[in-house]
């Protein structure tokens, strides 16, 4: 048997990394923080100690879990709005960019569990992280997400990005963390029961947005 290149053992050990994480955040949503590694091992079909190869303790594959949640938490918002309410987003509907933002964040969270928790536990401040942990993934989060998502939703900040992080821009990144709360809230039992993708719209109609 040929032995297997550099690059073909990195490929195989940033899939297996991808998988493991995708078991994880599955796992994280019906147990949260009695999450085991033995558990992410039987979700993800490996070996205990093929999990274990790669992290040895939970806290550290949570705080990997959520900075390459984070790497791509972002990109959703750069499209222009028409493209956010295209497709079904579109059809017989008259949306709000709050509205619409709601239901492309929604859906996206029912397709990738650990984006739905690194937009659940920036609201909690990642507070099952050390503060060492915490506060470089919250402030990054805040620059990544909230504050363009701020800007978005109110198109009179986007003029001016120095104006959106000044501190007279408190408030409206403040009803920004408000209203992904209240959407992860709401998003917690569709989720839980895999539905979570057709009920997006629903939910952004019982909050009014």
């Amino acid at each position: 048997m040929t032995p297997r290149t550099k690059e073909q053992n990195e490929d195989i050990r940033l899939r297996r990394l991808a998988q493991i994480r995708k078991a994880a955040a599955d796992v994280f949503l019906n147990k949260g923080p009695l999450l085991e590694i033995r558990d992410v091992a039987a979700e993800a079909g490996l070996g205990y100690g093929t999990v274990y190869h790669y992290y040895s303790n939970k806290g550290d594959l949570l705080h990997d879990l959520l900075w390459d949640a984070l790497d791509r938490a972002g990109e959703w918002l750069k499209p222009p709005p028409d493209v956010l309410l295209a497709g079904p987003l579109k059809v017989g509907l008259s949306l709000s960019p709050a509205a619409a933002a709601g239901i492309r964040l929604l859906q996206l969270w029912a397709e990738d569990h650990a984006m739905y928790l690194l937009y659940k536990q920036a609201g909690e401040g990642f507070a099952m992280l050390p503060e060492a942990r915490s506060a470089p993934l919250l402030a990054e989060f805040r620059r990544e997400v909230l504050t363009p998502l701020s800007a978005m939703l109110d198109p009179s900040l986007a003029a001016d990005r120095a104006a959106v992080t000044a501190a007279n821009a408190a408030e409206p990144v403040h009803h920004t963390e408000m209203l992904l709360a209240a959407l992860a809230g709401c998003a917690s039992l569709s989720l839980r029961r895999g539905q979570l993708f057709d009920e997006a719209r629903d939910i952004v109609r019982v909050l009014k947005l």
